[in-house]
């Protein structure tokens, strides 16, 4: 365990932004992620959008950007980005109830538990992503991309179209359940993910098994998102799929 620490804290250290990169990436940063925060409060407020969708609008824009940061900047620039979007986020739990960046993201059945389950999400992006890029960095874009892409669709599609519920693990004691359709969803979108993570990702190669390797890939990932409990599939939805593909696609990416 002490060992696991000692290398998260090292590699913290060593891709810590530098004081010139947070100068002159952070206000970028931190300008995109809150304006998108604004954009989802808008839909929540005057357009009337469910929280399911206005949640998830936010979610696919910060794990795309966290994609792309990783591909240009690398896991330096994803840090400075996970930062400034932390800071986003922590301040609208900060404003709480009636602002509408807060009620974009808290889900009206996550009562009384509402902070609860925006921010256990975003420890558990954390967590993943630390994960993701301490073992097997090449492919952490891979798990950006399926988390931001397919667990984006499934709360939107559940919400629109779902009809057949089941029951999922919750730790807050409130009660959680998902939608076969929107885990359909979560294996096509993730499917989609994965062969774009891999082509985005200069140590992957699809191959020749990888139009049929994909779907497997976001099969797993529809499964893992069925029993992950509610508000932590981001952290294992970013941790598999990255250690999948850099199994799948290259023997190991380092």
């Amino acid at each position: 365990m002490y060992a696991a620490l000692d290398a998260a804290l090292a590699f913290l250290r060593d891709n810590f932004p530098t004081a010139r990169e947070a100068l002159t990436g952070g206000p970028i940063a931190l300008a995109w992620a809150a304006g998108g925060l604004q954009v989802a409060g808008w839909l929540k407020s005057f357009r009337q959008w469910r929280t399911g969708y206005t949640r998830k609008v936010f979610h696919f824009l910060i794990f795309a950007s966290a994609a792309a940061v990783h591909v240009l900047w690398g896991t330096r620039g994803v840090c400075l980005f996970g930062a400034m979007t932390s800071a986003v986020v922590f301040h609208a739990v900060w404003r709480g109830s009636g602002y509408p960046p807060y009620e974009a993201l808290a889900r009206e059945k996550d009562a009384p538990h509402r902070s609860y389950f925006i921010l256990a999400p975003w420890f558990a992006t954390l967590a993943g992503g630390l994960a993701s890029n301490l073992v097997v960095p090449g492919a952490a874009a891979v798990g950006y991309l399926v988390t931001g892409l397919g667990d984006a669709l499934a709360e939107p599609v559940g919400t629109r179209f779902g009809r057949h519920e089941y029951a999922v693990p919750s730790l807050a004691g409130v009660r959680s359940t998902r939608t076969l359709e929107g885990s359909a969803a979560v294996f096509l979108a993730s499917t989609f993910a994965v062969v774009v993570g891999v082509l985005l990702s200069p140590s992957l190669a699809l191959g020749s098994h990888g139009l049929w390797m994909a779907p497997l890939l976001g099969l797993a990932c529809a499964l893992l998102e069925a029993v992950s409990p509610h508000g932590w599939d981001n952290a294992v939805l970013q941790i598999v799929p990255s250690l999948l593909a850099a199994s799948l696609f290259t023997g190991g990416a380092s």
